[in-house]
């Protein structure tokens, strides 16, 4: 803790009363991300100029990748010891706690296969995404757009609540992280964000379905050679 600027005493001795917890402020988690930033930037880690969480260093032929999400933190790299390392480096300047071998990550489901594979996926996501827009009995399709099936902002049946399309059309497009071929019929129905019919939701609710049937379906990536 800092005195505000502006506010200057001799008395050592006095100390700030909060009025409101700092974490849980949404300024908290910017000066936390700044504060670790700053961190990790002393250890030799330049920024990615794609990804301002992403974080990488290098050492002759080590590499080692740090992404970071407010206090979320995956650390990886080719060399074991190395990784270890700056590990114990962070947590000689804050409190860590080591949770293995990365499975989960912001709704994101990683399997490690035998072969060195990863899957990631979504299901636990889109799961709850269904059950939000009670959807759970509904029966899945192949496609998430019938073919031919165009959207018009012209109609006279408007959509009764804006704020539930927008919340589940937001939710999907982060879908799109493991499920790239939704891209095309997401950026359609996001095009009808301020008018909204009743022919949008049953394209969104289509895409649920579609999601429902491929539910454990996700990306398999394969490490360069």
């Amino acid at each position: 803790m800092q005195q505000p600027p502006g506010f200057d005493s001799g008395d050592k001795s006095l100390v700030c009363r909060l009025n409101k917890a700092i974490y849980g402020l949404k300024q908290a988690s910017r000066q936390w991300f700044q504060h670790l930033k700053q961190i990790v930037l002393q250890l030799c880690f330049v920024d990615s100029k794609c990804d301002p969480s992403l974080f990488i260093y290098k050492d002759n032929n080590n590499i080692v990748y740090v992404l970071i999400y407010v206090d979320d933190i995956i650390i990886t790299g080719s060399c074991v010891s190395l990784v270890q390392h700056f590990i114990s480096q962070l947590h000689s300047n804050f409190s860590l706690k080591q949770l293995g071998k990365l499975d989960y990550f912001l709704g994101i489901e990683v399997k490690s296969l035998l072969d060195g594979y990863l899957v990631l996926t979504q299901s636990k996501y889109i799961r709850d995404l269904v059950q939000k827009t009670k959807m759970v009995k509904a029966q899945s399709v192949s496609s998430p757009m019938t073919a031919h099936y165009k959207l018009s902002k012209h109609g006279a049946y408007h959509f009764h609540d804006p704020s539930l399309y927008r919340s589940v059309v937001s939710a999907i497009q982060y879908v799109t992280v493991t499920c790239p071929e939704l891209s095309y019929v997401v950026n359609k129905v996001c095009q009808f964000m301020a008018t909204l019919l009743d022919s949008h939701w049953v394209a969104v609710k289509r895409i649920l379905q579609y999601l429902k049937g491929f539910i454990s379906h996700g990306l398999h990536i394969q490490g360069s050679m």
